[in-house]
């Protein structure tokens, strides 16, 4: 297993693997990998002759200081993880701030075209900025053909497209579908952290987001938001910080639907201080 710190030795295996045409996949991630991170990884083996997988995780994504300060850190771990699904076709880069950043530790301004108002952009001022800015950096540095994210962040993977288009990166960014528990919690690096009561709660969420599916078939989409915070009020565990249904390729909230466009429903969750997110698609 090849593991990198510095940008400068990438770049000599990049120009190596690009001057035998050679294709690279990646999948970024900040660590504390899970059985989701390793399907991306799985599908990027299958599809590219070389695997870079970045762990690394980004200060300027992070509203929350102190959640910035929490978030788990297992390198050792993850090394494991990844050396029992291939020894030979993955490259790990685990920089830390200064290799990524230089001396300007700081989130780039986007326009994502409204994108990243709704959803998470509200709840979590600058966070698209971080994502934008450290996503466009890995992108350069390790010059992939085709770039791996999961749909769980699925407002992040409309978002990385956008970004993809608007400053034409030689990139194609390929969403693969939620990766969950067996008892349907979408899997996270934030699920380690849950205490056990409310690891048990949170598969609630899930089940939540099926019943809103089979509702929204003949109910209005306010309806079924309304519906769902009061499943939520009720709930001694688990507190709702927003339930929306959007359609899905604006993110944009609608009054009537149409037979012509898709939707999806967002939800984001705490479960005592750990925030889960998880969304799923309606037509």
């Amino acid at each position: 297993m090849n593991i990198y710190q510095k940008k400068s030795d990438l770049n000599q295996i990049t120009e190596n693997l690009k001057s035998q045409n050679l294709t690279i996949g990646l999948v970024p991630t900040m660590g504390a990998l899970h059985h989701g991170h390793l399907s991306l990884i799985k599908k990027a083996l299958k599809e590219n002759d070389k695997v870079f997988v970045s762990v690394f995780v980004n200060p300027t994504q992070f509203d929350n200081k102190e959640d910035l300060d929490k978030y788990p850190r297992t390198l050792d771990v993850d090394i494991e993880m990844l050396n029992s699904v291939c020894k030979d076709n993955i490259i790990i880069y685990a920089p830390n701030v200064e290799d990524v950043y230089g001396d300007n530790i700081n989130a780039v301004h986007f326009d994502f075209d409204g994108l990243e108002v709704p959803m998470e952009g509200r709840y979590r001022l600058g966070h698209f900025n971080g994502v934008g800015t450290v996503v466009k950096r890995l992108f350069e540095i390790v010059k992939p053909d085709i770039a791996y994210f999961g749909e769980k962040d699925f407002q992040q993977l409309m978002i990385i497209k956008k970004l993809v288009v608007k400053y034409d990166l030689p990139v194609y960014v390929k969403g693969c579908g939620i990766y969950r528990e067996k008892d349907g919690l979408a899997m996270s690096s934030r699920n380690m952290r849950l205490k056990p009561e409310y690891r048990k709660a949170a598969p609630f969420i899930y089940k939540i987001l099926k019943k809103a599916k089979v509702q929204f078939e003949t109910k209005s989409a306010n309806k079924v938001e309304k519906w769902v915070e009061k499943q939520f009020a009720k709930h001694k565990l688990l507190s709702l910080e927003y339930f929306t249904i959007a359609e899905t390729n604006t993110l944009k909230s609608f009054k009537r639907k149409s037979k012509d466009k898709s939707y999806r429903a967002f939800i984001a969750v705490y479960a005592d201080d750990i925030r889960l997110i998880d969304n799923i698609a309606l037509n």
